[in-house]
């Protein structure tokens, strides 16, 4: 059994793979496999890892099944104590996977380490340096455009960026898999929720650097496709993991904070879908009742509750 399994969803991003797979042949730290898990591509990605990287674990799923479904099949078909998410759109630097380990294997309390993400076009600007989510129901990546010698230090964070994490098997048997009603997108800030809700801790660890292209799959930042299942799954991710009372509790920051949303994609012409993305999203929580997420704690439910507060101050502050 190997330390740790680098599983890479994939959807018609054959034109990513090369690089991405190289980079991962050139890892310093060897103690990994690599599975690749094809969402049914129709772009002949499935054909060319097969003959030209045999080493990968290729896992085909023969439809779009989206991020979530993919990622836990991958994890479902792994066995190592430790799973690396990675995309496809992605260069990763030689040691990446050994600063990973390393940084999680001395963190008895890690539920999940992200590496640092930074922009494919401009090398010395950050993309992602850890998730956060705040008072206004709003989540958010720190860092993006901004000079990547700001983000040096190691730090904990709110959740996890998927785009290039690791997680702890025997934590994720605590918290489950990652929830495959997201289908794709702030299913890594859930995970990354839950894991807190149950006292983990999750860590940005700059140290594992990471070139990313950036909505390799979707094509743009803004699209219709993004925005109404981002504004869906929020809604499900406040009802999931927040009790009723603090749901009531933020309620006015998370009306402030929707309203803004609102009229910010209403001006750039996804207000329609950004409003049915909000009614999906009480209707898939409704569905969804069974999957409310419990804390270990009332402390816990406190703790994070602060936190967002503070995120919030984080957020201003941008």
């Amino acid at each position: 059994m190997c330390k740790v399994s680098v599983i890479i969803p994939n959807y018609n991003g054959k034109k990513y793979l090369k690089d991405c797979l190289d980079a991962m042949e050139n890892q310093s730290f060897r103690d990994f496999e690599v599975l690749l898990v094809d969402n049914g591509s129709e772009d002949g990605s499935r054909e060319y890892v097969r003959s030209v990287y045999p080493w990968v674990r290729l896992i085909s799923m023969g439809e779009n099944t989206g991020f979530c479904k993919a990622v836990n099949r991958g994890i479902q078909n792994s066995v190592s104590p430790f799973v690396i998410l990675l995309n496809n759109d992605t260069i990763a630097d030689k040691d990446f996977v050994g600063e990973l380990v390393k940084a999680i294997e001395s963190k008895p309390r890690a539920f999940s380490c992200q590496a640092k993400l930074l922009e494919m076009a401009r090398q010395d600007r950050m993309d992602d340096a850890g998730n956060y989510y705040c008072a206004l129901g709003w989540a958010f990546a720190e860092g993006k455009g901004k000079p990547e010698e700001r983000y040096s230090k190691e730090k904990k964070i709110f959740a996890s960026c998927g785009g290039a994490a690791i997680y702890r098997r025997k934590f994720l048997e605590n918290t489950g898999l990652f929830d495959e009603e997201h289908f794709a997108y702030l299913e890594d800030l859930d995970i990354g929720y839950r894991g807190k809700l149950l006292g983990y801790e999750n860590w940005y660890c700059p140290k594992a650097r990471v070139l990313h292209v950036g909505s390799g799959t979707t094509g743009s930042r803004y699209n219709l496709f993004k925005v109404r299942y981002s504004s869906r799954n929020n809604v499900y991710l406040i009802y999931k993991n927040m009790p009723l009372l603090q749901i009531l509790w933020n309620l006015p920051l998370f009306i402030l904070g929707f309203g803004v949303k609102m009229a910010f994609f209403t001006v750039r012409g996804f207000g329609g879908e950004y409003a049915a993305g909000l009614k999906n999203g009480v209707t898939v929580s409704i569905k969804n009742k069974g999957k409310k997420f419990h804390a270990s704690s009332v402390g816990r439910y406190v703790a994070i509750q602060l936190e967002l507060y503070k995120n919030l101050g984080k957020l201003l502050k941008k």
